[in-house]
């Protein structure tokens, strides 16, 4: 029997490729039109990362930092050589975008290609595929996160190409009576699977986890395969999926003189969290070491970005319902049980990765991390699509397969209807925490434009940047933390930003000081003039001071 290139591109995945396409245009116009594009402070700091790269007293890759990983930063720096596109947050939203019109045909080729019977497309196959990726596809809160410069839904196109490559390869190799054209049809599955993990590797740390769990996967296919077949592409596999942390762990040991600077220096998500529990005085945040209670919090997430309400059940009822179905009576589909990885790795990160996630409704009552929770979207798809899938192919009636379908897309319709009544939780997120955020950039911004278009300004950019975007400011005007050789452990005293806070007045014409950050400390005790005193409720003020700049002096 030969195993059908059902993953492949073809008319049908175009179309559903170009609706998914209008779908995030029309997303993108309203959020722009809003002005909801640099909500988020993460994207705004992801941006202006990526801008540094061409922007910068020291411009080049070093730029990138350590804490989060390069490939978003990468695919956004074509298009910030626009001023515009820079300040607007555009060059941020485009690669988003393109992620989301791939991940739809992903979820739609991923659903297609496992359900059709005999490798090969079929009506109830299709059908199932189509409201995987609508169901995808339509979710309100993947609709505005794709919108900004995030990097979970470059991930998740990355993490659902990686299945649709991995489920083709397990369907071919243990597949009796193969051709040679299928065996090497399943090596080359194997290596695409292997350059989407590494994609995927290189864009979230969810990806690191992936590929643990993809490689043991494959070893498990292979094992069971014949030796012939794919047991030469493991090899080949495995160096892929392992390239991506292999490379960043050497970046770090090379620049920073710790390979794991990401994870523990003092930008890591743990020195945050650190950070935030002592300034607190609290316990460690809900799941800290408990595995059930993280496992609720992710979950609780999952939910509030498919549903509001009682309906959240439903959703959560279908996936367990996928699961029975394919464990017990079509275990052929034992692939698309890797759309749960996402709970594995989130329970996990929350229980003892230090990455906290904060609900509306539960304790202590807020907005953080709630996106992580659209990681699962995929599985919710999949999940309804299997179930609609073995009602389909055991009801011979037309009429009550098509009652099915519909019934399906009214669930899905009054589910994310309740989200866009609600708001999407995603922009009530980005919406809440950047409030304070944006008013003092606003102060700020607006009292920068004041000053000489020449001047030099001495500031630490890691939470204001956005002061900067939002006057248009070049970031090359900037002595920032970005400014020094970060090999030269513990400090860099030859360093142009190490050298600015020790003399400004040589350095730069102006410096800004906000709550205790790096330049406040060392100018504190300084002979330079207060401008301006920039506060706003819910920030810490800014302070804008005059160096005296001596004549002559150039930063260097």
């Amino acid at each position: 029997m030969s195993i059908q290139r059902t993953a492949g591109w073809d008319r049908e995945v175009t179309l559903v490729s170009q609706l998914a396409a209008a779908a995030s245009l029309f997303s993108f116009l309203f959020y722009f039109r809003h002005g909801d594009l640099l909500l988020y402070g993460d994207a705004v700091a992801h941006i202006n990362i990526a801008r540094r790269v061409i922007d910068s007293r020291t411009p080049g890759l070093l730029q990138l930092g350590t804490v989060w990983l390069p490939l978003p930063h990468l695919c956004i720096i074509p298009f910030l050589f626009s001023n515009a596109a820079w300040q607007t947050g555009i060059g941020g939203s485009i690669p988003s975008m393109c992620a989301y019109v791939l991940g739809t045909a992903g979820v739609f080729l991923l659903v297609r290609s496992a359900l059709s019977s005999d490798g090969q497309p079929d009506f109830a196959g299709r059908a199932a595929a189509w409201l995987a990726a609508l169901i995808f596809a339509a979710n309100p809160n993947l609709l505005y996160m794709q919108t900004t410069a995030m990097t979970e839904v470059l991930y998740l196109a990355f993490f659902i190409w990686s299945l649709v490559h991995f489920s083709r390869f397990a369907r071919s190799a243990v597949s009796r009576g193969s051709t040679f054209e299928d065996a090497a049809g399943s090596a080359n599955s194997l290596i695409k699977c292997g350059w989407c993990v590494l994609g995927a590797c290189l864009t979230r740390y969810d990806g690191w986890f992936l590929s643990g769990i993809l490689c043991l996967a494959t070893t498990a296919v292979v094992i069971v395969s014949k030796p012939t077949k794919v047991r030469l592409n493991l090899a080949k596999f495995v160096l892929l999926a392992v390239t991506g942390p292999l490379i960043w762990l050497a970046y770090n040991a090379i620049i920073y003189r710790n390979s794991l600077e990401f994870a523990n220096g003092p930008y890591s998500a743990r020195a945050i969290e650190q950070k935030k529990t002592a300034l607190s005085a609290s316990s460690p945040h809900p799941g800290w070491h408990n595995l059930s209670v993280s496992f609720s919090y992710f979950l609780k997430a999952a939910e509030d970005n498919i549903a509001e309400g009682r309906l959240q059940k439903f959703w959560v009822g279908s996936l367990v319902i996928a699961l029975i179905i394919i464990i017990a009576l079509r275990r052929n589909l034992w692939p698309l049980l890797l759309v749960g990885v996402p709970i594995v790795f989130y329970t996990l990160s929350v229980a003892y990765g230090s990455v906290p996630v904060y609900l509306p409704n539960w304790w202590p009552f807020g907005y953080y991390n709630v996106r992580f929770g659209l990681e699962l979207l995929p599985g919710f798809a999949v999940a309804i699509a299997v179930i609609m899938y073995f009602f389909w192919v055991r009801i011979p009636q037309r009429s009550v397969q098509a009652a099915i379908f519909l019934c399906a897309l009214v669930v899905a319709g009054v589910s994310y209807g309740g989200v866009w009544k609600a708001q999407p939780i995603c922009y009530r997120e980005a919406w809440i925490n950047s409030r304070s955020r944006i008013a003092l950039d606003n102060a700020l911004a607006s009292n920068l434009l004041k000053l000489p278009h020449d001047s030099s300004l001495l500031m630490y950019l890691g939470d204001h940047v956005g002061a900067l975007q939002e006057a248009g400011i070049p970031l090359r005007r900037t002595i920032n933390e970005g400014n020094h050789r970060p090999w030269k452990t513990p400090s860099d005293p030859e360093g142009l930003w190490e050298r600015a806070l020790a003399d400004p007045r040589k350095l730069a014409d102006y410096a800004i000081t906000i709550d205790e950050d790096a330049v406040a400390t060392h100018v504190q005790h300084r002979d330079l003039t207060s401008v301006v005193v920039i506060q706003t409720g819910g920030q810490s003020p800014a302070t804008i001071y005059w160096t005296h700049r001596e004549a002559g002096n150039q930063a260097r």
